[in-house]
């Protein structure tokens, strides 16, 4: 997700994730293989979308990816999980607190599903749909009932019902396979739906009493989801009208973000947010300080349709940055581009859509932050930006500013 490990960078952070998805009513900062996608993970079309993936390659094909601020993990499509990067508050999950340039496995596992990174923590789901939490825990954010950090998986509660997750700066959101949502850690300013005043909660309770909850995305701290019958519907706080609903404050209940009933997926990121609907349109708001929604404009209290007519697959936002891929498999990237997350080549900002390369191969599987990483057809994945912690996984400490292949052991 972003900002960095307890006390340094708090005031920055990244979402990993909420990659959306069009067509298909899923986001990750992750994807996730079971029911929805979520942070952050991308918003998108969904694993149909991916393309085939080649499970022979001499390298460990990849199947789903997670950024947080300074750490990556990946599941492999042999059901391990393989974390590296930053390790300050245990988030690598190795069982120490080490930082690791190159990646190593999580525990003896195989059978996770779904993966999801946080600022400078951890969730992912397992193949019987229990759920794990890992690495920094001030305000509850692992939802095992304590503050306390944890430097290996830890599972939440006893319930085998969890169908995606999300995870944000301090806070954590879940969908289960009934169609209900449930959030838990920091509150202040009501992201976690509940409609109180709660700093913050150390296990998951439910957002209200709807079960047609489809996939959610936690950011920042605000919180968008989607209904299974394309609704949109965001809360928590809006200082930058990063809730979509046409104010500059907050909200602790869930707010629908206009009237349209065909989302697909949204994607929350610092204090912007991004999402695809059904006729592969893309769309952001909040702040917009390093072009981050993608246009020549200031911040919006309402979705802004970017990037011209519908091609777009699905969509990934960050700390200051988003990216989108194409229905042509080609990958595009804005916003802040210090340390090269925007993948062009070089460290200057942009306010538009820019191509990302000339591959036609990115899938779904796509994470932004200050840095970012994707997953293409063949099961190759890739990172670039930010490197400060080893995070881009290639055995060094130097920012990239063009993807670079990364190597999980065999």
């Amino acid at each position: 997700m972003g900002g960095s490990q307890d006390g340094r960078l708090r005031a920055r952070w990244r979402r990993p994730a909420g990659t959306v998805v069009a067509a298909a009513a899923c986001v990750a900062g992750a994807v996730l293989a079971i029911a929805t996608t979520i942070g952050p993970a991308a918003a998108g079309v969904g694993p149909a979308g991916r393309g085939p993936v080649n499970a022979a390659l001499a390298a460990p094909a990849v199947a789903s990816v997670a950024a947080g601020y300074g750490q990556t993990c990946a599941i492999r499509t042999d059901a391990t999980l393989w974390c590296w990067g930053s390790n300050w508050s245990g988030e690598v999950g190795d069982g120490t607190n080490t930082d690791r340039a190159t990646p190593v496995r999580v525990g003896d596992a195989a059978t996770w599903a779904g993966i999801e990174a946080g600022n400078n923590y951890a969730c992912a789901t397992r193949t019987d749909r229990s759920l794990w939490c890992w690495g920094g825990n001030r305000r509850g954010q692992l939802g095992d009932g304590t503050t306390t950090n944890r430097n290996a998986p830890v599972r939440v509660g006893d319930a085998t019902t969890w169908a995606g997750v999300s995870a944000g700066d301090s806070h954590t959101c879940g969908v289960r396979t009934d169609g209900t949502l449930w959030c838990w850690g920091f509150n202040r300013l009501g992201q976690l739906g509940l409609g109180t005043a709660d700093y913050y909660v150390t296990t998951p309770v439910r957002v209200g009493t709807a079960s047609n909850w489809a996939s959610v995305t936690a950011g920042f701290a605000h919180t968008c989801a989607v209904r299974t019958d394309g609704t949109l519907w965001c809360w928590g706080d809006s200082s930058s009208g990063q809730l979509g609903v046409g104010t500059l404050s907050y909200s602790t209940t869930p707010a629908q973000v206009g009237t349209a009933t065909t989302w697909s997926g949204v994607a929350a990121g610092l204090v912007h947010t991004c999402a695809v609907r059904t006729d592969r349109t893309l769309w952001c708001w909040g702040n917009n300080g390093y072009g981050q929604l993608g246009a020549a404009t200031t911040y919006q209290t309402t979705p802004l349709q970017v990037g011209g007519t519908g091609a777009w697959s699905a969509v990934n936002a960050g700390y200051d940055s988003s990216c989108a891929v194409r229905t042509d498999g080609g990958l595009w990237c804005w916003g802040n581009n210090t340390a090269g997350q925007v993948g062009d080549g070089t460290t200057t900002s942009r306010n538009a859509p820019t191509r990302v390369g000339t591959a036609t191969t990115w899938t779904s599987g796509l994470v932004v932050g200050y840095h970012t990483c994707s997953v293409r057809t063949d099961g190759g994945l890739w990172c670039w930006g930010n490197n400060a912690n080893g995070q881009l996984g290639d055995g060094t400490t130097t920012n990239r500013l063009t993807p670079g292949q990364v190597t999980l052991p065999a």
